[in-house]
């Protein structure tokens, strides 16, 4: 089906899709594709519209796969109902390119709060989590992952306030690696889970690693593991020392509890929801419960492997016994050479190279610096050989999509790395 384009005298380019959706605005842009604010003719009323990347390098039987995946999987995700989830109204091809057809929210993002308000308290961090929590369970019960939780993807509806989770772009859904993916790895490595950046397994604990640093983008204006370089993110997330922000004092245990590396230890949803709402309702710092470790038939390879990363830097329940001075080099040593090769495994496993290491920070997909090593991290920032405590994030401006309606499409902090 061919479009019916129509250019009006602003010099914007109106074109009605599959017969019945007609294109008025683009709202935003990234990695995933456009979003455009819509109208559904037949139903009269206004509709986001998410066109889907087309890959002119395919040959046309590897093309109509990738469509045919393409609309196999965001079908899968239309079936997801949640208060806090986006409400796909329908998918449809036209010109041979799927679009997704999706809930209008007026309203912004997580990210334009952010930018235009600043910070948010403790409060409405907690209500916020809250809400994405529900959502992200309901997708999980689906075996739906979302994969890619960050401020943009968070919309905050006009008038209610009501918190939708939106993008489901690089969502994997049950039989499929990835819904828009095409062989490559895509998110955005400051809120991605360190067993998904080194390749290890990815089920719901990585959505979970992503709301703690959320949270803490919430709480302070930056995500906890922000850098100037791609290699720096690496390291942060992988080895380094995880600084949450002062700002998440309250909810410390909670923040604590989803930043844990290892995704076996890490805090689980309905903890995590409980000593959230234990905060609101009381306002007093939640207690961590105790941690509950699945059987260790059940955890598999993967779990053994993420064990094995617990000797990287982070919140431990209490440091081990100082070493015999005699004994200190050595592992020093040890620990550095363990530091290096996770951190090489975790740039193979996301498919990094020299020429690959390039973040795309705004809407428009501009590059920011290379690397082809770990940056140093940042000064004042301790070795990763000991556990800090929270320290002061100075909070910085989050992307911004254009103001108004928000279908929180753009990626600003995405990147797309080769196999």
């Amino acid at each position: 089906m061919g479009h019916d384009c129509r250019m009006v005298t602003e010099g914007h380019n109106m074109r009605v899709i599959a017969g019945r959706y007609r294109l008025e605005a683009r709202l935003g842009r990234g990695g995933m594709g456009v979003v455009w604010r819509a109208t559904d003719q037949l139903l009269r009323r206004g509709v986001a519209v998410k066109e889907l990347p087309y890959d002119e390098t395919l040959s046309a039987a590897d093309a109509r796969r990738q469509r045919d995946r393409t609309l196999r999987e965001a079908r899968a995700v239309a079936q997801l109902s949640h208060p806090h989830i986006i409400v796909v109204h329908d998918v449809v091809e036209d010109d041979e390119r799927p679009y997704i057809v999706m809930e209008l929210i007026e309203g912004g993002s997580l990210a334009d709060r952010l930018a235009g308000q600043g910070p948010v308290d403790a409060a409405e961090a907690a209500r916020i989590a809250i809400d994405l929590l529900g959502a992200l369970r309901a997708a999980h019960a689906a075996g739906v992952l979302h994969r890619d939780l960050k401020p943009e993807n968070v919309l905050l509806e006009a008038g209610t306030d009501r918190v939708v989770l939106t993008d489901f772009g690089i969502a994997q859904v049950p039989g499929s690696p990835t819904l828009t993916e095409n062989g490559s790895f895509v998110g955005s490595p400051e809120y991605t889970a360190p067993e998904r950046m080194s390749g290890a397994r990815t089920g719901p604990e990585s959505d979970l690693w992503s709301l703690g640093a959320l949270m803490c983008a919430a709480l302070s204006g930056e995500s906890p593991f922000h850098r100037d370089s791609l290699g720096g993110i690496l390291h942060a997330v992988v080895v380094g020392d995880i600084q949450p922000p002062a700002q998440a004092g309250p909810l410390l245990p909670v923040v604590q509890g989803l930043l844990e590396r290892d995704p076996d230890r890490r805090l689980d949803a309905d903890r995590a929801e409980r000593m959230l709402r234990a905060f609101r309702d009381t306002g007093r710092t939640p207690q961590s419960p105790p941690p509950e470790y699945p059987p260790a038939e059940q955890r598999g390879a993967a779990g053994r492997q993420a064990t094995a990363r617990q000797a990287a830097p982070g919140w431990q329940p209490q440091p081990p016994p100082s070493p015999p001075a005699s004994e200190v080099p050595a592992r020093q040593s040890s620990r550095g050479m363990l530091v290096a090769a996770l951190l090489v495994a975790a740039m193979a496993g996301a498919g990094v190279s020299a020429a690959a290491l390039l973040m795309h920070r705004d809407g428009d997909g501009g590059p920011a610096p290379t690397t082809s090593a770990p940056e140093t991290p940042r000064t004042g920032t301790p070795s990763p050989s000991r556990t800090t405590s929270p320290g002061a994030a100075t909070p910085s401006a989050a992307g911004t999509s254009p103001a108004g309606t928000s279908p929180a499409a753009r990626h600003g902090s995405a990147t797309e790395m080769p196999p």
